[in-house]
Formats: structure tokens, sequence, C-alpha cells
């Protein structure tokens, strides 16, 4: 399947095949269950909490503002709801909501050192909501980095999905 996008948050169209494995170097799909409602884990969400739990966004990010218009709560989590991260360093860090379901399932194109689809599972469970994290990546080093992906930037992006799920249920479960 070949999915190509022109938003505003990109400079050039991104083509992504996912089940050819053309672009697409990587998947990392991680779970956890949170003892507290959807509502409650699906406001964590949003462009400007991300800092809140994300370690790798803490560590390349000074903040995060929106692009797009919000002028209530809601806006942010709407189709088309874009936000740029102000670096550290230098690069460019931007996200566009491409897919909003309230309280199930959220879906976002990022562009900064590497491009991604992500995706955010909402699921009920007896306790609370099993939070599902899918990510596909594309990796910006050509040659280098197919070489490296699986070598090295999987197990490091691997283990900080680790940490930020953790993370994100030690903030809800206070």
């Amino acid at each position: 399947m070949i999915i190509t996008i022109n938003t505003k948050c990109q400079k050039e169209i991104i083509r992504i095949d996912s089940e050819e494995g053309g672009d697409v170097l990587g998947r990392i799909e991680k779970s956890i269950e949170i003892k507290a409602p959807r509502e409650k884990v699906g406001e964590m969400l949003a462009f400007d909490r991300l800092l809140e739990w994300s370690e790798g966004y803490k560590g390349e990010l000074k903040s995060m503002e929106y692009t797009s218009e919000v002028r209530k709560p809601k806006d942010k989590y709407r189709v088309g709801a874009s936000a740029h991260g102000i670096p550290k360093k230098k690069g460019e860090y931007n996200f566009e909501i491409t897919e909003s379901l309230e309280n199930e399932k959220l879906t976002y194109r990022g562009y900064g050192k590497i491009r991604a689809l992500g995706t955010y599972i909402l699921e009920p469970v007896e306790e609370g909501t099993k939070f599902t994290v899918v990510t596909d990546y594309e990796m910006p080093w050509g040659i280098l980095g197919k070489i490296l992906e699986p070598l090295f930037i999987r197990r490091v992006l691997e283990k900080e999905f680790e940490r930020d799920l953790k993370n994100l249920k030690s903030i809800l479960e206070k």
C-alpha cells in the first residue's frame, strides 16, 4: 500500500510503502495497561503534553507549540491540528494529526530527525485502558540508515518507547 500525503507541516511529499518494504525501515509497537479511564489517557496525547511523559521528546525539544488554531481543548485532537517543536539544538520538528477518534485512536505524522507515522490506540480493559503506540518510521540517512536501523536505532527507540509508556502510566496512576 502506498500512501502519499502533502501537508502544511512538511516541505515535500513523503511516500510510505508499508506492505512492500520500500521507504519504511522500521516499525515499533508497544502496549501497556493503565489504571485510568480512556478519557484521562487521551488528554495526555495532545502535542503540548508530550514533553510531560516522553523522554525522547524531552531530550530533543525545549517546548512544543500549536501552529494550528486552538480555540477549545478538543481542537488539539482534531484532524489537521499541527504543532512545532522548538529544538534544544538544530533541526525542525513538526507534527500533524491525520486521524482522530475521540478517546479511541489518534494518528499523526511527525517530521524531525526521522519521519514517522505514529498511532495511539486506547482500548478499554477491566481495570482501565490498554494504551498501544505503533510507529512506522523512515530514516533520513539513506544506506547508512538502513545499516544502522536494525543494529542500533531500533533498540534505542524500543527502550525509549518502553520508558515513555512507564512514565505515562506513573503519571496517570498517581
